[in-house]
């Protein structure tokens, strides 16, 4: 049996029993009930969004999340790492390795240009980390790039310092006479005295004194191009033609010891000193052309001289004397 409940009633001066409905009873019981289920609910929805109450799921997913976070930045310091390697190559590459073999340096703007166009990186936006992981993918994709464009440079620097040694084996490098067989040069290169009207004319080679049949040797490697005496003055002659605009002649031999179209190389005996053509004692009349182009011989005894020697043979064609040709 339930309690009943009074109230003091001041006009009366007593107390008096209050009195309720069942309809009041119910209406109470359902707001009480009510009431319960709305803050049991919002209860509920709050300890379920905390980030303090996590299910074991939740809690796992959470830790992957922080270890591909962890993951991404570890990858990121290494990209730091290999763009420092990379513009370290890229600078050798431009300053010392394509300025050794005589080619242009790549602009720094195509080496690190981006990607133009379309937004390649769509796929990847939308999610938590979507900002660090676009900007990963991007300097992996520029990095990429950068390390194809430094990859085709080195090829072609590859190809450059072949042709280059290509190049140095074709410039006539060596005296034609060996010095141990050597009497004497006779006449250098420039303006000088011709042994038969006494004019001053333009002597564009060098003679070499020597007794008849002393071997005559290729400057450098090549192919003969003449064995014959067809050319007026020269006499018997040759002319070895080296590649890259450079060429030789050796004029008024005695014999040859080698035919047209034949591949020299650099040292091998081509032919023997004699007095033939258009000269005044036995002797070497030899020739370099550049581009077509006589020049100075003795600019190009490099190879088998020391210096004391080039600088006694750079003296002594310098002397304006007479030509023996």
């Amino acid at each position: 049996m339930s309690k009943s409940k009074f109230y003091y009633d001041k006009k009366s001066l007593s107390f008096k029993e209050i009195k309720t409905s069942n309809k009041s009873r119910i209406i109470n019981a359902s707001t009480f009930i009510f009431t319960a289920f709305f803050f049991g609910l919002v209860s509920l929805f709050i300890l379920i969004s905390t980030p303090y109450l996590n299910t074991p799921t939740e809690l796992a997913q959470d830790r992957e999340l922080k270890n591909y976070e962890l993951q991404i930045e570890l990858l990121n310091n290494r990209l730091g790492q290999l763009e420092t390697v990379l513009n370290d190559l890229e600078s050798r590459d431009n300053n010392i390795y394509r300025v050794l073999f005589e080619a242009n340096p790549i602009d720094p703007d195509i080496r690190k240009a981006g990607f133009g166009g379309i937004n390649r990186y769509s796929d990847l936006e939308g999610f938590e980390n979507s900002e660090l992981i676009i900007e990963t993918t991007k300097k992996i994709d520029i990095l990429t790039k950068q390390l194809v464009i430094q990859s085709k440079s080195f090829d072609e620097v590859e190809s450059l310092a072949k042709n280059k040694q290509l190049m140095l084996a074709a410039i006539p490098s060596i005296q034609p006479i060996k010095n141990d067989d050597l009497t004497r040069i006779a006449s250098g290169y420039g303006i000088r005295t011709d042994p038969f009207d006494k004019s001053r004319k333009m002597h564009s080679g060098m003679d070499f004194s020597a007794p008849r049949n002393t071997p005559v040797y290729a400057a450098s490697n090549g192919t003969i191009v003449r064995a014959d005496s067809r050319a007026i003055g020269y006499g018997k002659h040759i002319r070895i033609d080296h590649g890259y605009g450079y060429l030789t002649l050796y004029a008024h031999l005695n014999s040859y010891n080698v035919r047209k179209g034949q591949k020299v190389k650099k040292g091998d005996i081509i032919g023997f000193v004699g007095n033939t053509g258009r000269s005044k004692g036995v002797h070497l009349h030899y020739e370099v052309r550049k581009d077509g182009k006589k020049v100075n011989p003795v600019n190009y005894f490099y190879s088998n001289l020391t210096p004391e020697e080039f600088d006694e043979i750079l003296k002594i064609s310098s002397q304006e004397n007479q030509s023996l040709d």
